[in-house]
């Protein structure tokens, strides 16, 4: 079995040390969902909901909660989220929520992702509790984690100074070599 990381060798909890890690660009998607009685659904698209537009307001609540979510677990890394989406698609059982995060960093996004999903739940589960005692959310997992090289470079002329900076900068790495990845996930 692999040795659990957030433990250290004297058995002490830890956060786990990613400053040797090459930055990647890093995509996760998860999704869950809510079980909803027709009745709640039909309010919802009519936006009849007393607490306002349901599915407007549990897409920022995933949002921010996704940005949030070194606040939230214990040990996780901060990691600066480029993009954070979420999708809502209703069914004639109740909705299902998708959150995908995105980021250039030296860590995965698979707890924003998650993270992202399930605050998004919960808002569509509070926003209609008065009116649907039945709702169950499930089903939330990780459906997708994949990981794309970067080039960095520590020195970049200043296009108008004519200067070195010695600000970090990320480029994407050539399509040859994004492309290699799409193959091997396939």
């Amino acid at each position: 079995m692999k040795r659990l990381t957030h433990i250290g060798s004297d058995g002490r909890v830890q956060m786990v040390d990613v400053s040797g890690k090459p930055m990647s660009t890093r995509k996760a998607v998860a999704i869950g969902k809510i079980r909803l009685q027709p009745k709640t659904l039909d309010l919802i698209s009519k936006d009849q909901i007393a607490k306002g537009n349901v599915f407007a307001t549990a897409r920022i609540a995933g949002i921010q909660a996704a940005k949030q979510t070194a606040n939230l677990i214990p040990l996780c890394q901060i990691v600066p989220l480029g993009d954070i989406k979420i999708d809502i698609v209703t069914s004639n059982e109740g909705a299902e929520v998708k959150c995908a995060a995105q980021t250039v960093a030296q860590t995965g996004v698979e707890m924003e992702a998650l993270v992202g999903v399930t605050l998004a739940l919960l808002a569509i589960y509070d926003m209609c509790k008065a009116v649907d005692k039945g709702m169950l959310i499930h089903d939330v997992r990780l459906i997708e984690k994949t990981k794309w090289p970067v080039a960095v470079s520590l020195c970049e002329t200043h296009p108008t100074r004519g200067k070195a900076s010695q600000r970090r900068v990320v480029h994407r790495a050539t399509a040859a070599a994004n492309d290699s990845q799409l193959k091997r996930r396939a």
